[in-house]
């Protein structure tokens, strides 16, 4: 148990280390991330040391139930490509520059309307793909209207790390849980909508309090004119996206797993894609765009990650985990521990390993939607909660924006622990 336990916590703290210190291995011209590396190298050790069986790993891998990693994978990884697909076309760039049109020359009416826009495209999207499209706009613009970026980045960053709990697919830890513990769209959809409107709402006041001063100034510049260059490629992306999200809704009542519809409407958004190049005499650069932006390396950290919790769970480590949580007020329990080994672990080995605790769980489902809470708002507390924040952090970075872990835990403490308090006290009455 001991060895058990010592690897997976240095594998862990190397994988904090290097998302704080290296982000990035350059072998010659290749550059990878390594944080996935690590984790690769933690999950080898463990199979290496005879702790894990490489027979169980492979028959988990394989298998043909909801916690399947690969499964989970296909799910995530294809709806990311649907999303992918829109940006690429300016989708997500034309839909913030209304919201900026429409706030004219006040800061306050901006904030509130692209708060709304993120919050609402990442209900149906992805937090992380919004997250990538959004943070360079906002920089852009805001150095060009000579106002101060953050109380837009904040807000653009809280609202795709709230709002993504509304839906199973907004988020990578949402469908890992969900689906692990035999829960479906609706039935999540059922229970999560008002905790999220609620978290979204107490969310955004508290951002506001935060900015109130800074948002005071008037905006000077006005916003560009963004065009949508292939009109016909983006409502095939949109079509194939709404209806995704339609039959991931109804697909439990026919008996269609998730991960077969994600997969599906990529094969076929690809298939019209392909045809459309065919007809006029193009390439299909688009989608050779979206498959070098899609997240492969989740692949091998995410089973690396799993490797490690099947480790801990074969020398009896998540079973004391459990223990030590016991069986009372679960949502507040494992609410508040998931929040916060989110910003030990990041919340997608989090979610891993509240996963295999959360088998043994009696009160399985007031369990299961307080950690999704915590791995969705954990991310909101340090950079290190999630990918979101690690990928958001760099991005300012390259825009020369200061914003060190001090300034992110400012944030965090103010609006996230609020955003918190709210859901998981409105979750306590909904289940």
């Amino acid at each position: 148990m001991y060895l058990a336990i010592a690897i997976a916590a240095i594998t862990c703290l190397a994988m904090i280390m290097a998302v704080l210190f290296f982000p990035k291995i350059k072998l010659g011209k290749l550059s990878i991330s390594s944080y996935w590396v690590i984790t690769l190298i933690g999950a080898a050790a463990l199979l290496l040391s005879g702790k894990v069986n490489i027979q169980s790993v492979g028959a988990a891998l394989i298998a043909n139930n909801a916690i399947n990693p690969l499964k989970i994978l296909v799910l995530f990884i294809s709806m990311t490509i649907l999303s992918i697909f829109l940006d690429e076309f300016g989708f997500f760039r034309y839909l913030a520059n209304c919201a900026l049109k429409r706030a004219g020359k006040s800061q306050v009416k901006l904030f509130v309307l692209l708060y709304i826009t993120v919050s609402i495209l990442t209900v149906f999207t992805s937090n992380d793909i919004i997250i990538l499209s959004f943070t360079p706009f906002v920089c852009y613009f805001a150095k060009n209207a000579h106002i101060n970026p953050m109380p837009y980045l904040a807000a653009e960053f809280v609202a795709a790390n709230t709002w993504s709990m509304a839906l199973i697919i907004g988020n990578p830890t949402n469908i890992y849980l969900v689906t692990a513990a035999g829960g479906d769209f609706v039935s999540y959809m059922t229970v999560m909508l008002l905790p999220t409107l609620v978290s979204g709402t107490v969310a955004c006041f508290c951002l506001f309090l935060l900015f109130r001063k800074k948002l005071s100034a008037p905006i000077e510049a006005s916003p560009e004119d963004v065009v949508i260059k292939d009109k016909l490629l983006l409502w095939v992306g949109i079509i194939h996206l709404a209806v995704c999200t339609v039959v991931l809704a109804v697909g439990s009542y026919i008996g269609i797993e998730m991960w077969l519809v994600s997969l599906v409407s990529v094969i076929s958004l690809f298939a019209f894609n392909i045809v459309i190049s065919i007809v006029r005499r193009k390439k299909p650069s688009t989608l050779v765009a979206c498959l070098k932006r899609a997240p492969w390396e989740l692949i091998p950290f995410v089973i690396s990650m799993f490797v490690i919790v099947e480790a801990l769970g074969v020398t009896g480590v998540t079973n004391e985990i459990f223990k030590l949580l016991g069986d009372s007020q679960p949502i507040w329990k494992y609410g508040i521990s998931s929040f916060l080994a989110s910003n030990l672990i990041n919340n997608i080995p989090m979610s891993v390993l509240f996963s295999s605790i959360l088998s043994g769980a009696p009160s399985n489902a007031a369990a299961v939607y307080a950690t999704v809470v915590g791995s969705n708002l954990g991310a909101c507390l340090t950079p290190i909660g999630a990918l979101a924040g690690i990928m958001w952090s760099s991005i300012l970075r390259e825009q020369n924006l200061k914003f060190g872990y001090v300034d992110f835990l400012k944030i965090g403490v103010t609006v996230a622990i609020p955003a918190l308090i709210a859901a998981l006290g409105v979750l306590s009455l909904v289940i």
